[in-house]
């Protein structure tokens, strides 16, 4: 018994101490076991566990091993105990481990498993897990929480003009103040960066998310004295609300990181709710990026063709070609959710040569149809615009479909060409010889700058639809629509107004000399069949009044 294990005890069956080695006994300050009840020496919530312990090793063949905390000189001590029978089987013996290294070791790597090095807070691993735990009490009780995003204003330029080692005690320090300023109820986290999340329990309406949003923005406004440098900085706050917004921990955290994003955009210094008419849906959405990656295998992308129609005539005399993403459960995902993340991961130069090539080859199909010479739209992303295999897609596209260059309309935004317009000019030149047209989409919303149209080989302008929807009452979109209209008529350009949707904003755009309209009066994106049957019937020109139409005949 002296020689085995940190404690060592021999006992009746029934778990009665009739002897303890020297060792044990000084661990227990000298006091006398004998006659005691081992389980009696443990804690309460272990004494049952030990006395099960006892009765099994009583009959079993091995040894029975089971962990419990002893009370030695009045201190809690986690021991792994060993207990079987002593030979003639009257007898148990106990030989105990001292497990507090080992368990204080696996709790500190358990802390830093799930805690953040530097300031200690929880990390996203357990964040995740407290919100889940937020989510259900949530359910059961019936009452919303939030969750709320907070990015420090220019924090990089403390890393960069004053070095690693004082931004990391600034943001020690902006950890202490903003857990000051919460509940404790309230879980704040560090993410990464400069980017804390707290997530508040039964904070949920207007007035509440106000005041919390109020409390951490408070927090960061005083300067952070670091090594005799005050360094002014504050923060910007995004807000998700459970189950208004989303309602699992992924969505709620994409959500309000999108709502901070919204919040430094405009301003920063202030705290925005997550709205999805002013937010968007959130930068990436890693599911949804793994499910596009699917789709292309699986032929999920489709083309659909919006009419380009003649403003005086109505003639259908073009049409633009829009992705769309059919996915099998979550039907129609919108444009705006999938082209930012194919943009980021490169997937939109597969996507976009795909859509170019399948655009033409379709363009052959409407001409045959229509009995006369049409034109294809394509708009070209900034990643494709950038790609240095562009050209040899674009050249690719004009072989296999046959079709020569004039037929290719390539829609390109302002801020595309703004980048770097040395390289945007080169490229376009080259676009030009092979004798497609350019179009710049979306007009006087990018740089407007009008120095590129007369330095690129431009040849369309699209107005843009938040010039039209208010014509012809709005004043200001008048004059703005007048003088884009003037100004390509001196440069020959031809110009097509987006989002026309009533007959009012068709006739006042058409009075003012502009070549071709787009939008739901005359033809809403549809598929191909949809659109071959409109050429077919020539439906456009058919809505025209009985007086004018007389008069094109």
């Amino acid at each position: 018994m002296e020689a085995v294990g940190d404690v060592a005890f021999r006992l009746d069956p029934s778990g009665l101490i009739r002897a303890a080695s020297q060792r044990t006994q000084r661990a227990f300050g000298g006091q006398s076991l004998t006659g005691c009840a081992l389980p009696a020496l443990a804690a309460d919530a272990d004494q049952a566990a030990l006395r099960a312990a006892l009765v099994a090793a009583g009959s079993a063949a091995e040894p029975v091993l089971v962990e419990a905390r002893l009370r030695p000189a009045g201190r809690e001590t986690w021991y792994e105990l060993r207990v079987g029978l002593l030979p003639g089987g009257r007898e148990l013996l106990a030989v105990g481990r001292d497990m507090s290294a080992q368990r204080a070791t696996e709790q500190r790597l358990r802390h830093m498993a799930t805690h953040d090095a530097l300031t200690d807070l929880p990390n996203r691993l357990l964040l995740s897990d407290r919100i889940r735990m937020v989510i259900a009490n949530a359910r059961r009780s019936g009452q919303g929480f939030c969750v709320a995003t907070v990015g420090l204003d220019g924090f990089k330029k403390v890393n960069d003009g004053l070095g690693h080692p004082v931004g990391d005690a600034v943001l020690r320090q902006a950890a202490v103040r903003l857990r000051a300023a919460l509940r404790d109820s309230d879980t704040l986290a560090r993410v990464g960066g400069d980017e804390f999340v707290a997530v508040l329990p039964g904070t949920f309406t207007a007035d509440q998310i106000r005041l919390v949003s109020g409390r951490l923005l408070a927090a960061l406004q005083p300067p952070f004295e670091v090594d005799g440098h005050a360094i002014y900085l504050g923060a910007s706050v995004g807000v998700a609300i459970y189950p208004d917004h989303a309602e699992d921990d992924i969505r709620l955290l994409a959500l309000a990181d999108a709502a901070m994003g919204r919040a430094k955009e405009t301003g920063k210094g202030r705290a925005v709710v997550y709205s999805m008419r002013t937010s968007g849906p959130p930068q990436h959405d890693i599911s949804l990026e793994a499910a596009m990656f699917q789709a292309v295998r699986e032929g999920e992308f489709l083309l659909y063709y919006q009419p380009i129609v003649s403003s005086r005539t109505r003639r259908i005399e073009g049409f633009e070609t829009l992705m769309r993403w059919k996915h099998p459960t979550l039907g129609m995902v919108p444009p705006v959710r999938f082209i930012p993340i194919a943009e980021t991961n490169g997937l939109i130069n597969l996507l976009g040569a795909w859509a170019l090539k399948a655009a033409m080859v379709q363009l052959r199909q409407f001409e045959d149809v229509a009995k006369r010479e049409l034109y294809i739209s394509v708009n070209i992303s900034p990643r494709q615009f950038r790609n240095d295999r562009f050209l040899d897609v674009l050249d690719d596209a004009l072989a296999f479909s046959g079709l020569p260059g004039g037929k290719l309309v390539l829609e390109i935004t302002e801020g595309t060409l703004m980048v770097d317009p040395v390289h945007a000019e080169a490229i376009l030149t080259k676009m030009a010889e092979r004798s497609a047209r350019i179009a710049i989409d979306d007009f006087g919303t990018g740089y407007s700058s009008l120095a590129y149209l007369k330095r690129f080989p431009i040849s369309v302008l699209k107005i843009d639809r938040a010039f039209i929807k208010d014509l012809p009452a709005s004043t200001k979109d008048a004059a703005i629509c007048n003088a884009v209209l003037d100004l390509a008529k001196h440069l020959g350009l031809s110009v097509v107004a987006e989002g026309v949707e009533t007959e009012e904003q068709l006739a006042y755009v058409e009075s003012r000399g502009c070549d071709y309209v787009q939008g739901y009066l005359t033809g809403k994106p549809m598929p191909a069949h949809v659109a071959l049957a409109a050429l077919k019937e020539n439906l456009y020109t058919e809505l025209l009044p009985d007086e004018l139409r007389a008069g094109l005949t």
